[in-house]
C-alpha cells in the first residue's frame, strides 16, 4: 500500500479495526460497539484530514502512484475508444494519447497526457512529459475533431513539457504556442479537466477550453513547488512554503476565477474509488457538453476568448 505521511494515522486505525474484526466474536455486543465506535472515529478522522489538507499535501495526493491516469478515465467512461497515433511529421509521442470514444451515444475526441505505473511504462511515457510532436499530435486530433464536428475533452496530468535539448531543437515553445492560438478558435465544444498535475506550459498546451475544471486534489500552476523553491531559496527544502504561496490548489484557482469548477473526489482521493471517480467525471462532462452544445460556434469562441482575456485583470 502506498501511504502518504498524513495518511499514516488513518492507516494505523484501519489496521487496528481489521484486527478487531478478525478476532471479534460475532455474538459479543461489547466488541460490536467498540468496532462501530472505531469505524466512526476513522470516518471522522478521514473527513477532518482531507478537508484540511495543505497545498503541499494536495500536490502529494495529485502524484499518488495509484491515482487514475488519462487512459484509466477514458476506458472507464467510453465503450469503444480507438486510439490515434502520430503527428504526421516526426513520430508518435507516447506521453500524449488521444483518440475517439463514445459516451452515452455521443462521440468525443479525447486527448491527454499519460504517465506510467512502473519503471518500464514511465520510460515509455516519458513520465507524462510530452515532446513537441506530442503537442502537434494533440493539435492534429483537435483539428480532426473540428472537421467532423466532434466535441473535445482534454485530460491534463503532467509535471511539464519535456525540457530536453532535443525537444527545444524540434520547437517545443512553438508547438505549445500554436496549440494555444488554435484552441482559442476551435468551433467545437472544448472541455479541459486537470486530473493530476497541471504544471506550466506543458499543461496549458492542451488546456484552452470553454470549460476548465479541476479534480479536488489536483494542482495547476506556472511552476512546481520544488522548482519555485529552488529558484527563490536555492533549495528544495522550502517546497511546502512555495506550495502555499503559489495558490495552486483547485479551491485557490476557482477563487481567482482561473477555472470554471471543481469536481469532488471520493473521501481519501480519486485512487480510493476509481470507478466512482470516473462516473463523476462522466456526469460532469455530459452536463457541460449539453450546456455548450446549445451555443453557436461563434458564441463559444467569443466566450472562450473573453474568459481568458479577463484573467489577471484588476478593476479599481
Amino acid at each position: 500500500m502506498n501511504l502518504l505521511d498524513f495518511e499514516k494515522p488513518i492507516a494505523e486505525l484501519e489496521a487496528k479495526l481489521a484486527d478487531m474484526k478478525h478476532l471479534a466474536n460475532g455474538s459479543d455486543d461489547t466488541v460490536k460497539a467498540a468496532i462501530q465506535a472505531l469505524e466512526k472515529k476513522i470516518t471522522d478522522l478521514k473527513k477532518e484530514t482531507f478537508d484540511n489538507l495543505t497545498g503541499w499535501q494536495r500536490v502529494q495526493l495529485s502524484r499518488h502512484p495509484d491515482r487514475p491516469y488519462t487512459l484509466d478515465y477514458i476506458y472507464e467512461i467510453t465503450t469503444d475508444f480507438i486510439e490515434l497515433h502520430g503527428d504526421r511529421t516526426v513520430g508518435d509521442d507516447k506521453a500524449m494519447v488521444g483518440g475517439l470514444g463514445t459516451i452515452d451515444g455521443q462521440t468525443f475526441m479525447m486527448i491527454g497526457q499519460q504517465k506510467g505505473r512502473n519503471t518500464k511504462q514511465r520510460q515509455l511515457r516519458n513520465f507524462g512529459m510530452a515532446n513537441p510532436e506530442g503537442y502537434r499530435k494533440a493539435l492534429r486530433l483537435m483539428k480532426m475533431a473540428e472537421k467532423f464536428n466532434k466535441p473535445i475533452i482534454t485530460f491534463i496530468d503532467t509535471p511539464g513539457a519535456f525540457p530536453g535539448l532535443e525537444a527545444e531543437e524540434r520547437g517545443q515553445g512553438e508547438a505549445i504556442a500554436r496549440n494555444l492560438k488554435e484552441m482559442f478558435m476551435l468551433k467545437v465544444p472544448v472541455i479541459c479537466i486537470i486530473i493530476g498535475e497541471g504544471a506550466s506550459g506543458g499543461a496549458l498546451g492542451i488546456a484552452i477550453g470553454d470549460r476548465v475544471l479541476m479534480l479536488e486534489n489536483t494542482w495547476y500552476s506556472v511552476i512546481s513547488p520544488e522548482s519555485c523553491s529552488s529558484i527563490l531559496w536555492r533549495s528544495w527544502d522550502y517546497k511546502e512554503q512555495a506550495a502555499e504561496v503559489l495558490k495552486l490548489t483547485a479551491k485557490d484557482m476557482l477563487g481567482n476565477k482561473l477555472i470554471d469548477g471543481i469536481i469532488k473526489e471520493p473521501l481519501g482521493g480519486a485512487h480510493t474509488d476509481v470507478k466512482g471517480m470516473a462516473a463523476e467525471v462522466k456526469k460532469v462532462i455530459l452536463h457541460h457538453f449539453h450546456e455548450l452544445n446549445k451555443l453557436s460556434p461563434q458564441d463559444r469562441i467569443n466566450q472562450r476568448i473573453d474568459k481568458f482575456c479577463a484573467m489577471g485583470v484588476v478593476k479599481e
